[in-house]
Order: C-alpha cells, then structure tokens, then sequence
C-alpha cells in the first residue's frame, strides 16, 4: 500500500524536521516507513514502496526571500520535467486544469509559499483526503492514516450509506468510514492556505438546460484513440524494474513450470504484462502494449528489452465451462507472435469468498474483498507492469439514464436502436412486446423529474427498501431500475429500519442543499464510474502482488476526459464500446480480430453461477461470519435475517448476490480492522492509539443523523 500525506497548519514551523540541518532527533512525529520530499512548515512524505521513478519533484528558483515554488508528482507520469515545470507556473496562475492533462495515473501537490494546492483525478481512483488537526488541515491520499492520526472513531452513518445506496454522492456526502475524516469529489482539488482550506472543481459542468456542444463522432472517437495509446506508451516508456529477491527457487515441481513456481512464491515476472479475458477491454490494451511501433516489447523496439514478448494472462475457471468463448478469443488474440500466453486454470480455491482469513486490510471496504483471492490467483502470474482494463464499462458505455439526457435535448429518434435491443435481450416473449414502450415512459419521466424532486422520491421510498427492492433478472429490468436520480443498493434490503430512516434523512438534506445540478444521464453516468474506481483502489490494495503495479489506462485522467466528449447518440448505441475500442486498435495498425470479439459480453448468468457456487463452498465460514457481527452490534443488520438469506441464496433461490457481497466485504473490513495492530505513525507526539480507538464498534441499535 503506498500513499502520500502532509500538512498545513497556521504555525510556522510544527517541529517536524527541526531546523535546516538539524538530526533526526529533532523530529517529534512521522509516517511509518516514510521519505520526506519536504519539511516545514509545510510537510510532504511519500510512505511506502515507491518506486524511484515514481515520485518526481520540481522546483523554480526564485528570488531571495520570494515564497518557495515547488510541484510534486507521485505515480505514473508521462509529463518530461519541462512539461512540469510549465504546469507548475501556470498552477502558480490558478490554472489547475494543466495538473491533470498529463498522461498517466498520478497525484500532484504544488506549494507556492504557504499555499498548499493537493490534485485529486476525475474518476476517483487517486482520490484525496483530509482531516482537522493540530489548528490546520493534515491531508493524505489515503484515508487511515489520517483516521489514525486524530484517533477516528467508525462513522457508522457512512456505513449505512455505503450499503444503502453505494452509488448515491448525495448519500455517502464526503465522508469515509471514519468519523472526521472528509474526501474530495472526484475532479475537484484542495486547497489549503496556513490551516484554512477549500474544496474547487476543476472540470467545466456542463449546463442542465442547454447542450455542450458535441464534438463529431470521428473526431471524438479519435481523441479516445490518442488518448488511450498515449496512456499505454506512458506505461511502456517507463523505466523496467525486476521484482525485489524473493525466497529461492525450491526447484522443479511435477505438474508446475518456471512460471507456475514463480506465482507460488508471490513474484511477478520481470517486464510488461496485461490480461487477456478475449474481452474487448482487455484484449484492446494487450494488442496495445504489444504492437506499438518503436516501443521496448515490439519487434521494432528499441533499447533495454527491444524485442520481447508482452506477457498475457487469461484467467480459466475449471468450476464452469460457460467461459468457453472467451477462452478461445484469448487463443485467437494471442497467437500474435508478440504475445506469450500464460492460462491460470483455478478450482475451487479460487471462487468467490476463498481464503477470506488470509486478506490484508485496506483502506476501506469494497466489494472486491470477497473476490480478492480470486484475483491475486491470476495477478500472481502476471508481471511487474500489468495492464488491466478496469474501468472500460463506465467510462466508455453509456449509463441507462442517458436516455433521459437525449430526451431533454429532444433526439428521440436516437432511442431506437437502444430500446430495441433491449426488447431483443428479453427473447421472444410477450413482455416483451412492451419493453421499448415502458423504457421510453420510463426515459421520460426522469426527464422531466427534477434533481430536488427526484431525491426527495428517493429519500421517501428507501425506509421500505427492505420490502420493495426488486429482483433485476433481465437487463431491461436493471434499465428501468436505473432510470432514476438514486436508487437503493442491493443490500438495502437486508438492512435494519434504522439504518434506512438515517440514510433517508441524508438523501432528505441533500435535495434542499444547493448544488450544481448535472443532467441525470451524466450525473449517474459520474457516480457509477467513482463507485468502480473506488472499488478499483481496494482490489489492488486487497489483492496486492509484491513488486507489482496494475495500470487500468481506462481510468486516466485524459482518457476519461476524451470519453466524455463522445456524443450521446454514440454512446447508447447497441456495441458502442466495441466500435470505438475497434477504431483505436486500427488507428495503431491493428485490423484482424477473432470473430465474435466484442459482439458477446460476458454472461451475467456465468457469473451470477459462479458467484453461487463459491456462496454455497464457503457457506459454513460465512454462517460463521455473521454469527455474532459487527454490523449487528452497529444496528446496521440483524444477523438472524443476514444468515437466512445466505441459506437461501447458497440454495438457489434468487436473491440480488451483489448485496450479500457488500455485507461479507463490510463485516471482513470490520474484523480486520478491529484485529489491527499498531499505527501509522511514530515520533514522540506520535497518537497512542490506531484508528477506532479502544478497538470497538459502538453498539448503536438507534442511529442519530
């Protein structure tokens, strides 16, 4: 786990580092394992495993006595110094938007004097932090440690809110799990002045009456390709590193090759690597990686590594045989002489909630704790830079409610095609005669709905949510469900009443507070992908190979950007996604595909299977669970009614398993984080105790708003 953190106090100097030059004694208080990039009276560290290249400062020299200008970039960054130089003066302007246009996947921090300036990304997988403390403002980009730092006890309202309605900003407000602990939105930046601070976007929002004007669609479907080939070159002109000694090779195994010893030992294999799940995203990044001309990794390459292989890692599941399609895609993709093909086959130690004992602790809870030994399995026997097309389905689809948007600027002709295929998905049926009609009532009624009115419909059905949530069996049910300016999540349904009155009165709140009110499409279409970009962050904090990084080029801040400039009419277009990803892989010579690639997502049913069978495996270890649990002793669930439904779902009765999901992956981080030993930080003002002092969860049968 690798973060940042620093702080801005009215103080002239905290007595962090002492005076210029004084020892190491002179320092009362500081991260764990930490590089200091600068010291008072404004510090900066860097806590983890960074690699060198990783963290790049810049300076501009300035008179004698002028206010220090600096800029810090720590992640991956495409930017070459003079690129950062120029940012840095123009941030010195107020122009923060030249902070994140680089290529790349980084946070920036600028000082200019006493003004500290901390950038977060547009879609939340970089997200920052911060926290009242010691008469200023401490910020990180992580949210424990500052959670440690003022000794947090649990926010058990955000809990509620996370389960509740995961993909509603206006209930999960800017808090975190921890109470005092406050996050910045997605594409905003924080800005603190000798302890003061404030919170500014920096991203133009559009208008709710009036259209931006739309790019062309082969002109934005050409800035998706630019940006999206520029995201992976930055990845592949960064210097190599080799995974740090691990212990030494026990020698041969039956049944097991260099590179099956090497995963089983936790050791990446040195150079680039992506996944290949014969899916378009991943599929897009590997041909990327592999077949840019002029690169390391290419038969044209050049310098250190100028002809190897892209290593490509296809997960097979041996508990189904519903995934032989992709599999065969994966065959076809990499038969391309630049690919060497590794298949992880996994049983059942791999299905979902496996080796729930043996996880780390992360940062926050995410769904992605319960599926996180499934993922490290296959992460395990990629390499030390390893593609990952995370994040494609949400920057690049569009989100059911943009339907909406089209109806607000009048282009009904362009819900055709989407609305079809969804009669179409629903098989020949007599519903289905229906669906192109309830879809477009549908689309129009949140047209028409306001942002006010919508949240407080909202805030007025969810105390009911645990008898009304519906089961989405079809995609146009899961269409219409998300139809609507906030829609309970799948848990609701198994939270107590108390939770859900206290959730509602946040929705409540929210809808009389001022705001800029987005466009529903768009606005939905935001939350949805801050909700998989968190969920992004955790799983490679829970499934986190040594000496590895993931790269999910989809979550780049100018990818994203270049996303959102592709029209409406395009995005909802059935194959939209595959179209667009087809246009990038030709714009980089790619034109022969295996038949089928992009045409079939993955089945929902496959997976809904999947997530079944490993229900109905680690059912006793989950009964076990929830025997006497956390999230009960917070007034959250009944664990009577949890354990139930578990039964029931391990059965085969059809019950929204995403939801059970949130409840393991909650009560898991509970534990964990009950369980944790010892702090963030040390020094002799260092606090005395972690995060949730005293190592309790409030018992808390009636939640206070």
């Amino acid at each position: 786990m690798r973060w940042l953190v620093g702080w801005s106090s009215i103080a002239a100097s905290f007595g962090t580092v002492g005076a210029v030059g004084a020892s190491d004694e002179g320092r009362t208080m500081h991260p764990v394992g930490s590089q200091l990039l600068w010291g008072d009276p404004d510090p900066l560290w860097a806590v983890g495993d960074w690699r060198p290249d990783e963290i790049r400062t810049i300076r501009v020299d300035t008179a004698e006595g002028a206010p220090t200008v600096r800029l810090a970039v720590l992640g991956c960054c495409g930017a070459t110094d003079e690129q950062l130089r120029v940012g840095l003066l123009a941030a010195r302007g107020g122009a923060l938007r030249h902070l994140t246009a680089w290529t790349g996947s980084y946070t920036a921090v600028v000082q200019i004097g006493r003004r500290i300036t901390v950038v977060g990304d547009l879609a939340g997988a970089r997200p920052v932090f911060y926290t009242p403390w010691a008469g200023g403002t401490a910020y990180a980009t992580a949210a424990l440690p500052l959670a440690d730092l003022i000794e947090a006890q649990l926010d058990i309202g955000h809990l509620a809110a996370l389960l509740a309605c995961p993909e509603t900003p206006e209930a999960l407000r800017d808090g975190t799990p921890y109470a005092g602990v406050k996050r910045i939105p997605p594409g905003h930046a924080l800005i603190l002045r000798e302890g003061s601070r404030e919170i500014t976007g920096y991203e133009a929002v559009a208008s709710l009456a009036v259209a931006a004007p739309e790019l062309d669609p082969v002109s934005a479907v050409d800035g998706v390709r630019d940006a999206l080939v520029e995201a992976v070159r930055a990845r592949l002109l960064a210097p190599r590193h080799a995974p740090e000694t691990l212990p030494p090779d026990p020698g041969p195994v039956p049944g097991m090759g260099p590179a099956e010893r090497r995963a089983a030992r936790g050791a990446p294999v040195p150079g680039i690597g992506s996944d290949l799940s014969g899916g378009s995203a991943s599929a897009t990044l590997a041909l990327l990686a592999a077949g840019l001309p002029g690169l390391p990794g290419t038969l044209l390459g050049h310098r250190t590594g100028a002809g190897e292989r892209l290593l490509a890692v296809t997960f097979n599941d041996l508990t189904t045989r519903a995934h032989e399609d992709e599999l065969e895609r994966a065959r076809v993709i990499a038969a391309n002489p630049r690919l060497h093909h590794v298949v992880v086959a996994a049983g059942e130690e791999a299905l979902p909630y496996a080796e729930l004992e043996n996880g780390p602790l992360t940062d926050e809870p995410a769904p992605s704790l319960v599926v996180a030994e499934r993922h490290r399995r296959r992460l395990s026997a990629g390499s030390a830079d390893h593609f990952v097309g995370d994040g494609a389905r949400q920057v690049l689809d569009a989100h059911p409610a943009r339907l909406a948007d089209l109806l607000i600027d009048r282009r009904r002709r362009h819900l055709l095609r989407p609305v079809a295929a969804l009669a179409k998905a629903e098989g020949p049926s007599a519903h289905s005669l229906f669906v192109p009609l309830t879809v477009y009532r549908a689309a129009r009624r949140l047209a028409r709905t306001s942002y006010r009115t919508g949240l407080e419909a909202a805030a007025g059905r969810l105390p009911d949510a645990n008898r009304l949530t519906p089961d989405l069996d079809t995609p146009a049910d899961a269409s219409l469900a998300a139809l609507t300016w906030s829609r309970p999540g799948p848990a609701a349904r198994w939270l107590t009443g108390e939770a859900l009155a206290e959730v509602s009165v946040r929705l409540q709140e929210a809808a009389i507070r001022p705001t800029s009110v987005q466009r529903p499409g768009e606005a939905r279409a935001r939350a949805a992908l801050a909700r998989n970009a968190a969920d992004h962050r955790i799983l490679e904090q829970a499934a986190e190979v040594r000496s590895q990084r993931l790269h999910a080029p989809f979550l780049d801040n100018q990818v994203v950007r270049a996303a959102r400039a592709l029209p409406e009419s395009l995005r909802v277009q059935p194959g939209a996604r595959a179209a667009v990803l087809r246009r990038v892989l030709a714009g980089a010579g790619i034109h022969e595909l295996p038949p089928g690639w992009g045409a079939h997502a993955p089945s929902q049913a496959t997976s809904t299977a999947v997530t079944r069978t490993g229900l109905r495996t680690a059912l006793p270890e989950l009964i076990a669970l929830f025997d006497a649990p956390l999230l009960a002793d917070a007034g959250l669930v009944e664990a009577r009614v949890v354990r139930k439904a578990l039964r029931a779902a391990a059965e085969g009765e059809p019950l929204p398993l995403d939801g059970l999901a949130d409840l393991a992956s909650t009560e898991l981080w509970l534990r964990r984080l009950i369980s944790r030993r010892g702090t963030c930080w040390t020094g002799t003002a260092a606090p005395r105790q972690r995060a949730v002092a005293g190592g309790v969860v409030p018992a808390r049968r009636t939640l206070q708003p």
